[in-house]
């Protein structure tokens, strides 16, 4: 009997097993709607055209006969339909002040990415646009007066000294300036136009764009580490000037936070706002795994940046750069990078963060804060939003990349606008350089010009030495001794 009943067991141990070696995988899911953009039931949306986004939790796709089902009602036109990766994008146009619109997406219009064809269930998105405005008043032009001081009251002398050289320029000359090779941490790029036209630019522009890889880990060939500061030492040394901006790369997820920390896997960082779901909003409540991430980082760049202010080194610091992408794609809720992309208030709070914790915990006195926002005609109010304000502000920027070389009188009132004139203003990153002539003859008296490290068509060696040439032009040998 024992043994009969042992056999049986095993027996009913074998037919389990197999029953569950023979349950069929679990099937994917259909696509789940995430989120959309703008939110469902968003109102005061400005523009006359609109990108509307809806991302769903997986890779989708929609077909030819899928973009049947994908309705517009309010008078608007869908002008592009585009399914990439997990968003779906609805392109409208012809949308009017005041007016409602509802965009509905019909069920199984929207399929899951290649094996999975599961169907996503319907979904609406409506929306209202911003009232018209009365007809504005003509704008008002300011003058340049800016400011005499610093508004870190504790800058070190030479930043002071550095800032009131600027000032005695200002209207007179501009400094020729160039981003370092490949946006890091070198003086190549620098020396490279030194060999085109025998004049090193005034200033040299480096980035932390590398800074999560800063020091690399032994075992990499690649290198870089950031407590080398002896490229923007020796500038300085020679009597230029030196710019750092930050690249600032973000984990997409506390997962991919934790694999880079503990692990130095990068893979899921990026600093554009369309690749990473970092979250400035969390960043700026104590307590979360992003605020925990954001004080280190910034902690270890001031660490940096220390190393400069011990060697008495000023610099021209822009971080938070073309926060709102420009102002139309803001508009369209499309900023470029993660610090912009959930709108001015909470990218002006996290300057002001970085303002206090460099000045008041590290000590970072020898900082020259540079603020940059790009030009768009008529939007000096929304611009204005962006500001994080004159007391953490030192100067003002505008990022332009044109196929021409004329003066840019337009952003350069623009700027001057925004801050009702009391800021120096630069062209804080070009590609093909404003022509400095036509620039003074236009009455744009930029600061200076800093040339992104790329070979821009109008920049040839001859443009190069007309522009190193120019007697509106200061370049390093130029440059007195600020120390």
């Amino acid at each position: 009997m024992k043994r009969l009943l042992s056999a049986l067991i095993i027996a009913a141990a074998a037919f389990v097993a197999c029953q569950k070696e023979e349950t069929p995988a679990e099937e994917a899911a259909a696509p789940v709607l995430v989120n959309t953009s703008p939110a469902d039931g968003a109102t005061g949306i400005s523009g006359t055209t609109l990108d509307a986004v809806f991302t769903y939790d997986q890779n989708i796709k929609c077909t030819a006969e899928g973009q049947k089902g994908i309705k517009a009602e309010g008078g608007c036109t869908i002008s592009k339909i585009n399914a990439y990766g997990t968003a779906l994008t609805v392109s409208l146009s012809g949308l009017e002040p005041g007016k409602t619109y509802t965009l509905s997406i019909a069920g199984g219009s929207v399929q899951g990415y290649k094996e999975n064809q599961k169907a996503a269930a319907a979904a609406t998105l409506t929306f209202t646009m911003k009232e018209k405005d009365p007809d504005p008043e003509p704008a008002k032009h300011y003058e340049l007066n800016p400011t005499a001081t610093l508004a870190n009251k504790n800058a070190t002398k030479e930043a002071v000294k550095v800032y009131e050289y600027l000032l005695s320029q200002s209207g007179k000359k501009t400094l020729s300036g160039v981003q370092s090779q490949d946006t890091a941490n070198n003086n190549e790029y620098l020396n490279t136009i030194y060999t085109r036209t025998g004049k090193h630019p005034a200033i040299a522009g480096y980035d932390f764009i590398f800074e999560h890889y800063s020091p690399t880990p032994a075992s990499w060939s690649w290198k870089i580490d950031y407590s080398d500061m002896s490229a923007p030492i020796e500038h300085w040394q020679k009597n230029g000037l030196v710019s750092y901006m930050w690249h600032w790369n973000v984990p997409t997820n506390e997962a991919a936070y934790i694999a880079g920390r503990d692990n130095a896997d990068f893979s899921g960082w990026n600093f554009y706002s369309d690749k990473t779901k970092f979250d400035i909003r969390e960043l700026l409540k104590e307590g979360t795994w992003q605020h925990e991430y954001a004080i280190a980082e910034m902690d270890k760049v001031a660490g940096y940046l220390k190393i400069l202010k011990d060697n008495n080194v000023p610099v021209l610091w822009r971080p938070f750069h073309e926060a709102s992408g420009n102002i139309y794609s803001i508009w369209k809720g499309n900023a470029w990078f993660w610090w912009g992309y959930y709108g001015a208030e909470y990218c002006k709070q996290l300057w002001k963060l970085m303002y206090d914790r460099f000045t008041s915990v590290h000590g970072l006195d020898n900082l020259i804060w540079v603020w940059t926002i790009d030009y768009t005609a008529g939007a000096e109010a929304d611009a204005l939003e962006w500001y994080p304000g004159d007391d953490c502000v030192d100067i003002v920027g505008c990022d332009i990349y044109a196929d021409d070389t004329n003066a840019k009188h337009a952003w350069w009132q623009f700027l001057v606008d925004v801050t009702k004139g009391e800021k120096l203003v630069t062209v804080s990153e070009c590609g093909n350089i404003p022509s400095p002539d036509k620039c003074f003859e236009a009455g744009d008296a930029w600061s200076w010009f800093l040339v992104w490290s790329d070979d821009y068509a109008l920049n040839t060696d001859e443009y190069w030495k007309s522009v190193t040439g120019s007697a509106k032009v200061l370049n390093r040998e130029n440059l007195p001794s600020l120390k």
